[in-house]
């Protein structure tokens, strides 16, 4: 009799490890389509030049898209959207064929990535732009050629993000992102 009792156990220890690990699955980003409409402008992603930006909800597998990084940080960062969030990818514009062509496949999990921020590129609406990179020496090699200061995910200040000059709704912006997201580069 123990040893079922122990085998039975075993198993369901098992099945609890194999739940945890499941609910950790973070999904892949989908591949940037002439379908994909911006969340907050409602125009065409791909009319925007700059870096986008795209959203996967816990219980919604499709993305929401963003016309550009600036506008995925600052859902994260509005209290009245969604806080089920299971995956933020932005794109890599160190791998991006150019600013008017970020790639429809180059993304990077925006909790790992590194930006540019308050450097003189425009994003999609003509603001300014947080400026993703995979890598951080090329975030280092735009901020050197573009001006900026180069951040991790945690620290894009709100008031970067959601301040003047933004097209959203404005929310507390004396904050940095506290959104729990870590910055661990690996």
């Amino acid at each position: 009799m123990r040893l079922i009792l122990a085998a039975a156990a075993v198993a369901a220890s098992f099945l609890l490890v194999g739940c945890k690990e499941e609910s950790t699955i973070v999904p892949p980003p989908f591949a940037l389509t002439e379908e994909a409409m911006g969340r907050y402008c409602g125009m065409n992603v791909l009319e925007h030049p700059g870096p986008k930006g795209q959203i996967i909800l816990q219980q919604i597998p499709e993305a929401i898209w963003f016309s550009s990084a600036r506008d995925a940080l600052a859902f994260t960062m509005l209290p009245e959207e969604p806080k089920d969030i299971a995956a933020i990818y932005v794109s890599d514009m160190g791998k991006a064929p150019n600013w008017d062509q970020p790639g429809a496949e180059n993304w990077v999990d925006a909790r790992r990535a590194f930006f540019v921020i308050n450097s003189s590129a425009r994003g999609g609406m003509g603001v300014d732009e947080a400026v993703p990179f995979s890598n951080e020496n090329d975030a280092h090699a735009f901020a050197s050629k573009n001006g900026g200061r180069v951040v991790g995910f945690a620290e894009v200040p709100k008031a970067y993000i959601l301040g003047a000059g933004a097209e959203l709704p404005a929310a507390d912006s004396s904050q940095t992102n506290d959104n729990g997201g870590g910055h661990d580069h690996g």
